[in-house]
């Protein structure tokens, strides 16, 4: 579903990331594409997206038993995001060493000021991810 949002996302002319929300019961709460360029929001990352309506749907400020599924490795503003919703897992795709947040960079969650850390699981259908974003950054480099 993340891919599929990520999918989209780069239709809309968006970087191609999507994410999903899950409950302990594995049930979607929540789904997006980055929105950034529709919004005009540099916030519009597909993960805030998804939090905040999982967040909206549940009726609840938090999110303790949720799982984030993600197709790139989430951002500085995205994993402190996903520590203030108190998100229970963080499942991630593409691995990205110039501005994720969580194995590369800050590595955010590692932090001691980091108030509530995640379990990560990364490189989930890594290849499929990373390969939409190879296209679409490609495409927008010879001018499509």
């Amino acid at each position: 579903m993340a891919l599929a949002e990520a999918r989209a996302a780069a239709a809309r002319g968006e970087v191609p990331v999507g994410a999903v929300v899950t409950g302990a019961d594995g049930a979607v709460l929540a789904r997006a594409g980055n929105e950034v360029e529709a919004r005009r929001d540099p916030s519009a990352h597909a993960e805030v997206l998804a939090l905040r309506a999982a967040a909206a749907a549940a009726g609840e400020k938090v999110l303790p038993e949720a799982t984030l599924w993600v197709t790139l490795e989430p951002c500085a503003m995205c994993a402190a995001a996903t520590s203030f919703f108190r998100v229970r897992r963080v499942v991630f795709g593409a691995y990205d060493p110039k501005g994720g947040a969580v194995e590369h960079g800050p590595r955010f969650f590692a932090q001691p000021t980091c108030h509530h850390a995640p379990e990560v699981i990364g490189g989930v259908r890594e290849g499929e991810a990373a390969e939409l974003l190879r296209l679409f950054f490609g495409a927008l480099r010879q001018g499509r």
